[in-house]
């Protein structure tokens, strides 16, 4: 009867999110109307990419389907989604309506499987029933529903970490093309033919879009690195917003950065290698310490035996 119960109460769960999903609310006035346009026009051209997001568009497309609901609904009851999984998903290539549909394909997936698991446990240890089950589909719920967010976030920021690295040569290959004569478009463009990269094609999908709606490079590099939270991407649009017109200002500042982020990310490095030293260090330490037990306890037993 338990099992039965429980079973009722995720099915009407499930009932209810769909009735939230389909419903779209009250008519809203021409304002929110308004309103709403002018949010799909700034995340339509800041999510477009001529060829980044193409490798997840036939994976990711019933996901999209499935989610682009749930963001019409969160949209028309002004429900927000934090800024950092925002940038996160930016970076990662993945647009909103593709997350919230693998979100709420977790949420389905955590309700019902530790729900089957623990039920067919609790076929032979009745002690498992009622709290048990209640409690494995509670996590479930918790867990399928994060899952996506928390792999979005680690894969994240492995990408910011790389996508730093290619900024730091991109500097260089501008600073160089200044050298040689370009103009400050000229040389982001140049520069950014060099490398078929994901996120070297990232900064060419963001140069060319902002040649073809009218607006200045840097202005585009700016919100490419405001939208993934790449400090030194906003930082070199800034500088070449303030100082587009003298070239050798430009260079020198441009290479100077390009040194600042190697030496940052040389430090990074080792930072890194010495705390896998260190968790190599500790490991050798539970080892040895280990292989001593292993030696000493038959004198250690046989002194407490007798």
């Amino acid at each position: 009867m338990t099992l039965v119960i429980l079973c009722g109460i995720v099915a009407g769960f499930g009932v209810l999110l769909l009735l939230l999903v389909l419903d779209s609310g009250s008519s809203a006035t021409p304002a929110a109307v308004l309103a709403d346009l002018d949010a799909a026009r700034k995340r339509s051209r800041a999510q477009t990419s001529l060829t980044v997001d193409r490798r997840h568009a036939n994976e990711a497309q019933s996901m999209r389907k499935l989610g682009t609901s749930i963001r019409q609904t969160l949209d028309t009851r002004g429900i927000s989604l934090p800024t950092g999984l925002r940038a996160d998903l930016s970076i990662v290539g993945r647009s909103m309506e593709t997350h919230l549909g693998y979100s709420l394909l977790g949420l389905m997936i955590g309700a019902v499987a530790p729900v089957l698991v623990v039920g067919l446990f609790a076929l032979f240890f009745p002690s498992l029933r009622g709290l048990g089950i209640g409690g494995a589909a509670l996590v479930g719920i918790v867990m399928g529903t994060l899952l996506p967010s928390l792999n979005v976030a680690q894969e994240a920021k492995r990408r910011r970490r790389d996508f730093r690295h290619v900024v730091g040569s991109f500097l260089d290959l501008v600073a160089m093309n200044l050298a040689g004569g370009r103009g400050v478009p000229e040389a982001l463009q140049s520069a950014s033919r060099i490398s078929d990269g994901w996120a070297m094609v990232r900064i060419r999908d963001t140069l060319e879009m902002a040649r073809l709606q009218g607006a200045t490079p840097w202005s585009a590099l700016g919100q490419l690195g405001e939208d993934m939270r790449i400090d030194e991407l906003r930082d070199m649009a800034a500088a070449l917003a303030l100082v587009a017109d003298d070239g050798a200002k430009v260079r020198d500042s441009l290479s100077a950065r390009a040194a600042s982020l190697r030496r940052r990310e040389l430090s990074e490095i080792e930072g890194r290698a010495q705390a896998r030293s260190q968790s190599m260090l500790v490991a050798q330490l539970l080892l040895a310490a280990g292989f001593l037990v292993f030696l000493t306890y038959p004198a250690i037993a046989r002194v407490l035996g007798s």
